[in-house]
């Protein structure tokens, strides 16, 4: 016996033609708004997720290619806050690599930063391109007043200069795990606690592994710093000293006693 089909009615093609039109539709304005979607919705999402500890204001453009001025502040509810001059410019590209951020600042990144962010089975690995020691990204200390106590007391004035050399995050079972090696150097710091004007520069390195190495030391100045500490499951564990010079030490007595515990003429740093 053989079965016979009629062919589909010319109804039925309308229907699979309308059917293939309203998804093709669809489709082409999810693409339009994934592209198109503007820059305050990655603020938005910036501040939701830092708890209002970074925040970027008056945003423009796309989240793909956009700009905003960058503010710091010590989270939901704090009236501690500090914002850069001038605007954050980033772009977001997609590669064979998963997404490539570029970063660019009319006051602290001079040349495109690039991060590649990769996704992986364990999570997404960010591989950070290299902020040589010749064109550093340099920051103003200023900011971190923004970020609350005890900052907001000292009112920090200086350079931040920070270089990266092979540096790469990777996401895993809920931690960022770092290589490479980071350095911030604060240059010529002077603070509202101290008459002395700078009372130093000094620097924090910090090296990649299982649990990340902070080291910090001085680079010159009369308020002298040293110490480590290594991070382990989110959390710093460090311990260092400070002491002043001598002949410094009256004017720096108001600024040791905020940094830490005071034993006789040093003061004990403990994080």
């Amino acid at each position: 016996m053989t079965l016979r089909t009629s062919p589909p009615s010319s109804s039925s093609k309308k229907r699979i033609a309308w059917g293939w039109i309203v998804t093709g539709s669809l489709s082409g304005i999810a693409l339009v708004i994934a592209f198109l979607a503007p820059a305050s919705w990655l603020a938005n999402y910036i501040a939701e997720s830092s708890q209002a500890r970074l925040q970027l204001l008056s945003p423009r453009g796309t989240v793909w290619n956009g700009s905003a001025q960058v503010k710091l502040g010590a989270g939901k509810g704090s009236i501690d806050e500090a914002s850069l001059t001038g605007r954050l410019f980033w772009k977001l590209r997609p590669s064979t690599q998963g997404i490539v951020l570029t970063l660019q600042s009319e006051c602290c990144i001079s040349k495109p930063w690039q991060w590649v962010i990769t996704p992986t089975l364990q999570g997404p690995r960010i591989n950070i391109s290299d902020l040589p020691a010749t064109e550093p990204s340099i920051w103003p200390s200023a900011i971190l007043s923004g970020l609350g106590t005890p900052w907001n007391t000292m009112q920090l004035q200086g350079s931040l200069s920070l270089t990266t050399r092979q540096l790469s995050l990777q996401w895993n079972q809920g931690n960022w795990n770092m290589v490479g090696h980071a350095q911030l150097d604060a240059i010529e710091i002077t603070t509202s606690l101290s008459t002395l004007k700078p009372v130093g520069s000094y620097r924090f390195s910090l090296q990649g592994g299982q649990s990340p190495y902070l080291q910090l030391s001085t680079l010159e100045g009369s308020l002298q710093l040293h110490g480590s500490g290594y991070w382990v499951n989110h959390k710093l564990q460090f311990n260092g000293e400070a002491s002043a010079e001598t002949e410094r030490a009256d004017a720096l007595a108001n600024l040791l006693n905020i940094i830490g515990r005071r034993e006789g003429a040093r003061v004990i740093i403990k994080i």
